[in-house]
């Protein structure tokens, strides 16, 4: 029986004054997938927004993990640089020790019955040049705070010598600038002063500024003078 235009009016009509066929309606028109898709859609809303609070929550977490372990990379990397900084200094300290108790061992290729001074015996060296004017404290400072400072008779002559030598493991030229200034000081005082620089290793830069300026080169126990 076929379903004519006025007839699908009156039905519009009637389902609009009875709202209740509507359901019925739709259940028999409507297959049973289409009917849930609401209650589907309303549940994929819901799944996404519990995945989402859950993402948002590890990342949050993520982010906290990720600045704690920020500050104790950096703490990490502090304590290395301390630890690295405290061994250099050791050796260093190991060094100047070696330098200072085996002074005829490493210097008699520079001078004969090499001695190291101690720092009072270089205090009581330059406290005479200090009061006379010819340095002042803070030069005299200066050459207290050489790594060792040796006294000798010169091969050449036999005449009193002072070797103020400056020791690193890896020689480079600050070293060799710092010995040449503070000998050239110690010579102010009267008495005559090499420069030297003493170590495992120079770098070229330095041996070259060594030779340049007349320091001595004392590296893996060989003395060499200034070509």
């Amino acid at each position: 029986m076929p379903f004519t235009v006025e007839e699908f009016r009156d039905l519009v009509r009637i389902l609009e004054e009875k709202p209740e066929w509507r359901a019925e309606l739709r259940r028999l028109v409507l297959t049973e997938e289409l009917l849930s898709l609401p209650e589907q859609v309303a549940a994929l809303r819901a799944e996404t927004e519990r995945r989402f609070q859950e993402m948002a929550a590890t990342v949050d977490k993520l982010a906290r993990e990720v600045a704690r372990l920020g500050i104790g990379m950096g703490d990490l990397q502090r304590t290395q640089k301390r630890l690295v900084i405290d061994v250099a200094d050791l050796k260093g300290e190991r060094l100047e020790r070696r330098y200072r108790e085996r002074a005829p061992a490493y210097f008699g290729g520079l001078i004969r019955r090499a001695r190291a001074l101690t720092t009072e015996d270089l205090d009581e060296l330059l406290e005479p040049a200090v009061d006379r004017g010819h340095l002042s404290e803070d030069e005299a400072k200066e050459v207290l705070y050489s790594d060792v400072v040796v006294r000798g008779r010169r091969r050449e002559d036999d005449s009193e010598v002072y070797l103020v030598v400056e020791v690193s493991s890896g020689v480079g030229p600050g070293d060799v600038e710092r010995a040449a200034r503070r000998a050239e000081i110690l010579s102010r005082s009267g008495v005559a002063a090499l420069a030297v620089v003493a170590g495992e290793r120079i770098t070229a830069d330095a041996s070259r500024r060594a030779r340049e300026m007349h320091v001595r080169q004392v590296t893996d126990g060989m003395a060499r003078r200034p070509e």
